[in-house]
């Protein structure tokens, strides 16, 4: 079972965290069920940024983004070239680090 190291996030994860998750789970439903309250504002429907995470280890294991998620990811904020939404990420038998972005360009958030 693949593991996720979450990094520690001054208010969604502040000690950071590790959870393990099942091949073939999507990555940002995974957290929210494990109890990382990540921001996702589209409901993960691919319409948003809020779910941005940076892949710190594992990146090359996740199937490559589509040209939609590519430019939504444009958008967000602190991108780098290892950023994915989590949304769109499903899990394969490589364990995973992330770091959640300090800042979203979400005005709402989900549950709130």
């Amino acid at each position: 079972m693949p593991k996720v190291t979450i990094l520690p996030h001054h208010e969604i994860c502040p000690n950071g965290a590790e959870i393990e998750l099942n091949v073939g789970d999507n990555l940002c439903e995974g957290l929210l069920e494990n109890g990382v309250k990540i921001e996702h504002a589209c409901d993960c429907s691919k319409a948003c940024t809020t779910c941005h995470v940076v892949v710190r280890k594992g990146f090359n294991s996740l199937e490559e983004m589509d040209d939609i998620e590519a430019d939504l990811l444009d958008r967000a904020w602190g991108l780098e070239p290892n950023s994915r939404l989590s949304c769109q990420c499903f899990m394969t038998d490589e364990n995973l680090t992330i770091e959640i972005p300090k800042y979203t360009l979400n005005h709402a958030s989900e549950g709130h």
